[in-house]
């Protein structure tokens, strides 16, 4: 079940970021934005009230340090977004953007997951990092130099 729900988040997130594409071209990058990010909360509301409504626990949990954090994941999104409409609008293609963008998060929250979070990878792991870091760079420098 765990890996279909990954395959279904993995289909939403390339959505996603076509969608920013084709729409950078006829929207502001802001407002853009602002309507992903409302269409979203409103979508979150409506499951969290249905859940929540099914619920025979009632309670719901939450805490300080999980509504930091929350907040600080809608920053880094919201900025995220922002930039997306405005790197696609000048017109980078998606199937340049979108893999430069992610496979870069891909590096960040890897090694933020290792130094900072001390998880761990197998040896066969940190190399598969390694190469998708070498793809990044080779897939970055082509790109550079077709213009």
């Amino acid at each position: 079940m765990t890996y279909a729900l990954i395959a279904v988040a993995a289909l939403m997130f390339g959505l996603y970021n076509v969608f920013i594409k084709l729409s950078s071209d006829h929207i502001h990058a802001v407002l853009g934005a602002v309507v992903l990010q409302f269409v979203a909360a409103f979508l979150g509301l409506g499951l969290l009230l249905a859940t929540q409504m099914q619920s025979s626990a009632g309670q719901l949990l939450w805490s300080w340090r999980g509504l930091l954090l929350a907040t600080l994941a809608g920053v880094a999104i919201g900025l995220v977004e922002i930039l997306s409409f405005y790197i696609y609008g000048r017109g980078i293609d998606v199937a340049v953007g979108n893999p430069l963008i992610i496979g870069g998060s891909l590096l960040v929250t890897t090694g933020v997951g290792v130094v900072l979070l001390r998880e761990a990878l197998s040896p066969v792991q940190l190399a598969a990092v390694g190469l998708i870091g070498l793809g990044i760079a080779a897939f970055a420098w082509e790109a550079a130099r077709q213009g």
